[in-house]
Formats: C-alpha cells, sequence, structure tokens
C-alpha cells in the first residue's frame, strides 16, 4: 500500500526532453501524482519532487540530459529529484554521479512512479530501479494535450528491428501495445475534452499489434469512427509497414490527415544494408510515389541520417541524390552520433565531423528548396486549418489538414476551431502562409 499522506500539500514540477512520446508518458505520470494529491508546482515556485523524463536518442541527447538534471537541481534545490527515460535505462550509473538526483527509474518502471516514492527525504545516495532490458514489458497508455491543441495518443511502445546505430530497442524493449479498444475509448475520452485532433505516437508504431493479435490497419479503422475528433495524424511509420492498403485507407478516410513522416535515414541501398533497415530505396520510392499517386496534395516528411560509419562520399552522393529525385515536402536531417553497445561500431569507415557537418547543409538545402515549393503549389487552395490557443504576438498559427503551417491575426473566437480557408501569400522568412476567409466576415490577413 502506498502512504498517500507524504504527499499532502507536495507540489511537482516535470520536465521532458526528447520525442512526443515523452512528452505524452511525462503527461500520463503527472495524472498518477495529481490523482495521489500532489499539485503541479506554478512557475517560478519551488516544487517538493521534480520529475525528468530523459532522451538518450544521440550522445547531444545525453548531455542535454546532464545538462537539464543539473540546472533543474539548482532550481529546485530541496526537491526529491526523479530522474527516468531512456537515458536512464541505458545509463543509470552516470545520472547517479550527478549530485543531488534521489531516484532512478528505468522504462519497466517509470509508469508506476507513486510506488517508489516511498519517502521523499534526500539521501546523499541515488536509488537506481533499473530491469534488463528483456524484462522490459510493460505497456503504460499515455494520452497527453499540448499547448498547441493537439492530443497525443500512444499506441505502441518498443521495438523489435535493432538496426546498427540505434539504442532505443535497449532503452525501450521489445515491441508491445495496448489494445485497440482501450485506445479507442482513449480517443473518444479526448474527444469529450473538446480536442479536435490526435496524433498517434509511439516508438514503431506500424508494427502494433504484437501483444494482442490486431494490426495497425484495425487500429486505423477502429479510430476512424471516432465522433468528435476532426483529424488523426500517423506520427511516424517505418516504410516495410506502410502498406499500399493503408495508403489507401487515408485517401477515402474520414478524419486521417493526407500528412506522412517516413524514415529513409539513407538514400543509399548500401547503406541502408549497414544500417540493417528492412527495405531499399526502390521500396521507399514506391511508398512516396503511392502516396502522392492517391493524394496528390499530401504532405510527406523524412528522416535522414547523415555521417553514418560506413558513408563513403560515393555513397553519400547516392543519397543525396536519391532524395532530391522524391516527390517529398521536407526533410528532418540527423547527425550520426556513436552510441555505445551498438552494431555500427563495427563498421570501420568513420566520417570526419567536418565532413559530417558538411553532408547535413546539402540536405537541409535540398529540404529548405523541397519545403519552399510545396508551399507554393497549395497558394490558392482551399484547406481546412486548426487555428491554435498560443498567441505570436498579434497572430495566431494554425495548420491544414496537409501539415501546412497558416497565419492569421490572432481571434479568440478561432481557437481550436477548424475552418475552411483559401491559403494564401507565403511569408519565406517565417515559413507560414495568409489565411483568406471565405465567409467575408473577416478581411484579408496581413
Amino acid at each position: 500500500m502506498i502512504d498517500r499522506s507524504i504527499f499532502e500539500n507536495k507540489t511537482a514540477a516535470y520536465y521532458t526532453l526528447g520525442c512526443k512520446l515523452n512528452f505524452a508518458e511525462t503527461s500520463a505520470l503527472g495524472r498518477q501524482l495529481s490523482q495521489a494529491g500532489i499539485t503541479r508546482a506554478q512557475k517560478g515556485q519551488k516544487a517538493d519532487i521534480c520529475i525528468i523524463n530523459t532522451c538518450s536518442v544521440t550522445e547531444l541527447a545525453d548531455k542535454k540530459g546532464r545538462q537539464a538534471i543539473r540546472k533543474i537541481i539548482r532550481q529546485h534545490p530541496e526537491a526529491f529529484v526523479v530522474v527516468t527515460g531512456c537515458y536512464a535505462q541505458l545509463k543509470p550509473d552516470e545520472i547517479a554521479a550527478i549530485e543531488g538526483v534521489d531516484l532512478i527509474l528505468g522504462s519497466e518502471q517509470k509508469h508506476d512512479v507513486l510506488k517508489y516514492l516511498t519517502n521523499l527525504e534526500k539521501k546523499d545516495k541515488s536509488k537506481i530501479v533499473v530491469s534488463e532490458t528483456r524484462r522490459i514489458k510493460a505497456f503504460a497508455p499515455s494520452l497527453s494535450a499540448d499547448d498547441r491543441t493537439r492530443y497525443f495518443l500512444k499506441v505502441q511502445d518498443g521495438c523489435n528491428y535493432f538496426c546498427t546505430y540505434c539504442t532505443i530497442p535497449f532503452a525501450r524493449g521489445r515491441s508491445r501495445n495496448a489494445p485497440i479498444a482501450q485506445l479507442v475509448r482513449q480517443a473518444e475520452e479526448a474527444a469529450g475534452e473538446g480536442g479536435k485532433e490526435i496524433v498517434l505516437t509511439g516508438v514503431n508504431i506500424g508494427d502494433f499489434g504484437r501483444t494482442t493479435n490486431e494490426s495497425f490497419f484495425d487500429l486505423l479503422k477502429a479510430l476512424d469512427e471516432v465522433e468528435g475528433i476532426e483529424r488523426f495524424r500517423i506520427s511516424s511509420i517505418e516504410p516495410d509497414l506502410l502498406t499500399d492498403e493503408i495508403i489507401r485507407f487515408v485517401a477515402d478516410s474520414k478524419r486521417f490527415a493526407p500528412h506522412f513522416h517516413i524514415p529513409l535515414q539513407a538514400g543509399s541501398d548500401a547503406v541502408l544494408k549497414l544500417m540493417k533497415r528492412k527495405y531499399d530505396t526502390a521500396l521507399f520510392r514506391h511508398k512516396i510515389e503511392k502516396i502522392k499517386e492517391t493524394m496528390p496534395d499530401a504532405f510527406i516528411g523524412v528522416d535522414v541520417i547523415v555521417g553514418v560509419r560506413g558513408e563513403t562520399d560515393e555513397y553519400f552522393s547516392e543519397s543525396a541524390a536519391f532524395v532530391d529525385s522524391l516527390p517529398v515536402s521536407q526533410l528532418h536531417v540527423f547527425t550520426y552520433s556513436e552510441r555505445p553497445g551498438t552494431q555500427a561500431l563495427k563498421i570501420p569507415y568513420v566520417v570526419d565531423p567536418k565532413v559530417k557537418h558538411e553532408r547535413s547543409k546539402t540536405l537541409l538545402d535540398i529540404s529548405e528548396k523541397k519545403l519552399l515549393r510545396f508551399y507554393r503549389s497549395q497558394q490558392g487552395t482551399r484547406r481546412k486549418v486548426l487555428f491554435e490557443h498560443t498567441r505570436h504576438g498579434r497572430k495566431m498559427m494554425g495548420f491544414t489538414e496537409n501539415y501546412v503551417k497558416i497565419v492569421s491575426d490572432y481571434d479568440a473566437s478561432l481557437v481550436n476551431r477548424v475552418i475552411e480557408i483559401e491559403i494564401g501569400k507565403l511569408d519565406e522568412k517565417h515559413m507560414a502562409m495568409e489565411a483568406i476567409f471565405l465567409n467575408h466576415q473577416k478581411q484579408k490577413c496581413k
């Protein structure tokens, strides 16, 4: 039994680094503590408990994690400090060496944080509670709302792929998921709270169904029937798991947005083999062309990693030419970082840091060109935009179903509403397009 008396009049502060999945999970942790009577600390208030949810996707992420932990300890010197997340799972001893950390929880333990908050007294030594990767089996449902008028629904966790450069399977364990019925109930809960848009998150969401004998396609069909939600977005899906059936479904669905985020990682078949990815460039091109064939105005974002071990100048040239030839909307470019324990360290060819930087710039230039082209192609079209809460001076922002950023004069009556507009001119400085309202109740936005 948890002694909830220790939580009386206590406040907690939450800090999240990394992906949208982490943000969804931090939100779930916050609800746990709230139900136990712990209130969220206000801005500037000294908290009694600090929970830091970390990332470890790159060496830089580890460094940012350490910096964030030290900063938070300085801001809340008397707080009981809990560190969890991928960095905590992979390198708990590094975190334990930071003075002021009280409790370190691994991926299996973080979803049951109250169980470990038995005593909020600070001690000289950190307590580490981390399971071996093979013992990480729990799936904790998470539904979070951000301040941009959208919800994030965690549908899957873990990964079975073991790509040579990646530590995620070691940090999060094997692929697992919640049953579809439970996820539908959570989506209905978001709708009941006034949510209009839900982003489906996970580590490898296309692999959904391993623990429940269901499929990702079944999940999409079930969510498409949830009343009150205007649109769903698929956050990121592996190309080998993005079936033609799913693409056709999204094109004809009631609520799924024509917006895809697909990790390519390398546009060279030789490098894809070194990475142990489960597809080649021919399959990837087929998926992109299939999307554009069925949804010509779909937004397609693509992840690419530069400077991995084994990426020679020739292989990078192949990769750059390949991504340049694809009808995609934007590239998300990541610089390869050495990760201890990964198979990539056995690959002999190492790319110089300066060369990595040059390659990154090359791909970012291609991305900028593609995004400009896509945005300009949308001028004059009619789209539905969901306006957000956040105020930017006298302006407000929103996104169309195909992920075009729209700007308008701030109007509180439009917040969290889906409004049909005509897309006007492009502001290249802010990479946003003006909203031209169709009902003539508003003037053309400047």
